[in-house]
């Protein structure tokens, strides 16, 4: 395993997400415990120290599920890192009742790292406005030793991170971006990087292969690739793009079962950055991917605020399936086979109440989507 130096710790270069757990029957909220925890034990014996969970994910139950896995090994084995919801803005007076919640339900007196979570341009006002006190309630935290490190995570653009940044910058040791060689160019992540480390803050990635979108590359793609690099699955192509950009200190997986794991793990045993020709042509991949695409990484926010339950992720990876890989046309066994799924999963279940909306990190319009993927679909 391979390690970068932060403040005098040596932290493991691939961080274990749990954000996307192994399942029980599909259930986002029913984590399988049993394949987590093995899961958990295999990266800790191959050198994994970092966990990063948060008060949403799956349905809530991430935190308590990875707290009672990393509670059989020693605390000084491993750093764990969990963040304040403010995506929901009706969580800001809520920030002192979910912290200690969040330790509880992990079982710890601290936290190694702890971030503000989805800085956007829906939240800043609020995460700026002095009458909540999120910042002072979390920097109170640091110095009584219940936080290590604080943090944020952000998929505004820079000028929102920027304005975070001129108000806290000073307590901001951390920041946790989505970084991949797709949003490099189309969201931007180029320029993030670059803010970034104008102001020497380390640079955290999530999403490094987008939701798994990276982890599959069409045959032509994988066949230029595998041109320049014989040995290089689609996954370890994502992971040496980040070995390649300047800050990244820790790279975060939301690794679903265990063959991603082992994958995962193998490809961080060495350091294999890219070179100018690698990166060019990665790059160009990526201008060719954007196409039609949806951004969704299936963090699955929206499915926690809608009220017919859909499963909007699902949803959305069927209608990138459709308009990028099936190049705009959805052929007959396809709009059988759509027309065959459950309620939850069709988009002609949607009210359009545009709940979902107001916590999407990307800003799809998920409404509009689900309306022509209706249209689509029904004809």
């Amino acid at each position: 395993m391979i390690y970068q130096e932060f403040q005098g710790k040596k932290l493991s270069a691939l961080g274990m997400g749990t954000m996307r757990l192994p399942l029980m029957d599909g259930n986002d909220a029913n984590i399988n415990v049993a394949a987590a925890e093995e899961m958990t034990a295999y990266a800790m014996e191959h050198g994994v120290n970092y966990f990063d969970t948060a008060w949403g994910y799956h349905a809530g139950n991430s935190e308590t599920v990875m707290g009672k896995i990393l509670g059989k090994y020693p605390r000084e084995n491993y750093y764990l890192a969990t963040k304040f919801p403010g995506y929901d803005l009706d969580n800001m007076t809520k920030v002192e009742e979910i912290f200690e919640k969040q330790l509880e339900k992990c079982g710890v007196d601290y936290f190694d790292f702890y971030l503000f979570h989805n800085v956007c341009d829906k939240n800043i006002d609020a995460y700026l406005d002095p009458q909540y006190g999120v910042y002072e309630y979390l920097m109170e935290q640091k110095k009584n030793g219940r936080i290590r490190h604080l943090g944020f995570s952000a998929h505004a653009d820079c000028k929102i991170m920027e304005r975070f940044l001129d108000a806290y910058g000073e307590g901001m040791e951390f920041c946790q971006i989505q970084l991949n060689y797709i949003d490099w160019s189309m969201q931007d992540a180029k320029a993030k990087v670059e803010l970034l480390n104008s102001r020497k803050i380390p640079v955290w990635v999530m999403e490094p292969v987008r939701g798994g979108r990276l982890a599959q590359l069409r045959e032509e793609d994988m066949n230029t690739l595998k041109a320049l690099r014989q040995e290089e699955s689609a996954p370890a192509w994502a992971f040496r793009f980040l070995q390649t950009i300047p800050g990244v200190t820790m790279i975060l997986s939301g690794m679903s079962n265990y063959e991603q794991m082992k994958a995962n793990i193998q490809t961080f045993e060495t350091e294999q950055p890219l070179n100018e020709k690698e990166m060019e042509t990665l790059l160009s991949i990526a201008d060719n991917m954007q196409k039609n695409m949806l951004p969704c990484t299936t963090c699955r926010y929206c499915v926690t605020y809608c009220p017919q339950k859909l499963d909007i992720p699902k949803i959305l990876r069927l209608y990138n399936e459709h308009k990028f890989l099936g190049n705009g046309q959805i052929e007959e066994a396809a709009l059988r086979a759509l027309r065959a799924r459950p309620a939850h999963e069709q988009a002609s279940s949607c009210v359009g109440c545009h709940s979902c909306e107001k916590v999407c990190p990307q800003e799809i319009q998920i409404s509009k989507i689900m309306a022509e993927f209706t249209t689509e679909v029904n004809g």
